[in-house]
């Protein structure tokens, strides 16, 4: 299955996304989806202070702040608007949801954002390189499973403990 396909198979769809303690709404300065219907919306993780970091430059990045719109995966929305998208995907992999509801996961989100975004434009011809997409993938989840020893962890109230 591609990453960027939208997720329909009955073992994924099996696995809903359990809705956390307490809603994390408000992620600072980030757009928030309730205000911008036609952005694509990047799921991330918010206790993740890398994941975090990457988020504040994509919102950098979109100049104008009419692109990406942006939730941490702790938020209750997320199991609702997305109840495809399992607890376990949404920690291995950022997403981004474009506005036709394909879902870009990992590498391909990243590979996604360097078309959408004319600030990564200059990434795109290398991230799209003909048979690069496997390493680029690799990459990314070596990356992503090393994430809060690269950066290490944020919660809020003790959030992080029930997880």
């Amino acid at each position: 299955m591609s990453q960027t396909q939208p997720i329909t198979d009955a073992k994924t769809a099996a696995e809903p996304l359990p809705a956390p303690s307490q809603t994390t709404r408000g992620s600072g300065d980030l757009p928030d989806p309730d205000q911008c219907s036609t952005c694509d919306v990047v799921i991330y993780d918010g206790h993740c202070n890398f994941c975090k970091a990457g988020v504040q430059n994509l919102r950098r990045l979109d100049w104008g702040g009419k692109r990406l719109a942006f939730l941490s995966l702790h938020d209750d929305r997320v199991s609702t608007r997305y109840p495809d998208l399992t607890r376990e995907q949404l920690m291995e992999q950022m997403y981004v949801v474009d506005q036709q509801g394909q879902r870009h996961g990992g590498a391909d989100a990243v590979r996604y954002l360097s078309r959408r975004l004319p600030m990564l434009w200059f990434a795109a011809p290398i991230l799209h390189l003909p048979g690069t997409a496997k390493l680029w993938r690799r990459l990314y989840h070596e990356v992503a499973k090393r994430r809060y020893r690269l950066a290490g962890k944020s919660c809020d109230s003790g959030s992080c403990s029930i997880h």
